[in-house]
């Protein structure tokens, strides 16, 4: 019982961080490096705030990962028995995978931008025209940054969604009508 709760905290935990660390810069982050003085500045002030970041979230998923082995190996007779956990749990794996190939394409651009230094940047992850015409390549990063840094908390949103469908699946009421429908 107590490997379990580890293993529900950690992924609780885990995915929160994700979730919440991605939306925040997204929507603060971004927005507030604009505010750096000039589009050099912008471009540096975040690549400092994503590279900062890239530590937590990686321990974030980490945790999230190893926690959500933990409960699907602790749960896995109900996962069998009861009516609907086990499309729910493929579902779950299928959207973790996707915020999971997400984060790690937006890992692989963000280091592309911070690799090239203090990129100019209109605001966070909008390249500005001297980007375009001087710097292609890492303009076009961030603008693929643009689009993922709202894919990857609408599809933590997700997966905090389906944990909670989840837990409601495991109350005792819950897993006797599942059990007794299979």
């Amino acid at each position: 019982m107590a490997r379990l709760t580890l293993s529900r905290t950690l992924h609780d935990v885990g995915l929160s961080a994700w979730f919440g660390g991605t939306l925040a810069n997204a929507v603060a982050l971004n927005a507030a490096a604009a505010e750096a003085g000039s589009d050099t500045a912008t471009g540096a002030v975040t690549n400092a705030g994503w590279d900062r970041w890239t530590p937590v979230n990686a321990a974030a998923i980490a945790a999230h990962l190893v926690g959500s082995v933990g409960q699907l190996l602790g749960d896995k007779e109900r996962v069998a028995a009861q009516k609907g956990v086990g499309g729910m749990a493929a579902l779950k794996t299928l959207v973790t995978a996707a915020a999971l190939g997400a984060t790690a394409y937006s890992r692989i651009l963000g280091q592309r931008v911070s690799a090239a230094g203090a990129v100019p940047s209109k605001r966070g992850t909008k390249p500005s025209k001297r980007t375009k015409v001087v710097q292609a390549d890492v303009a076009a990063a961030q603008e693929q940054l643009d689009t993922l840094q709202w894919v990857i908390p609408a599809l933590t949103g997700v997966l905090v969604a389906i944990s909670s469908y989840a837990g409601e699946q495991q109350r005792p009421s819950e897993v006797a009508a599942g059990v007794a429908g299979a």
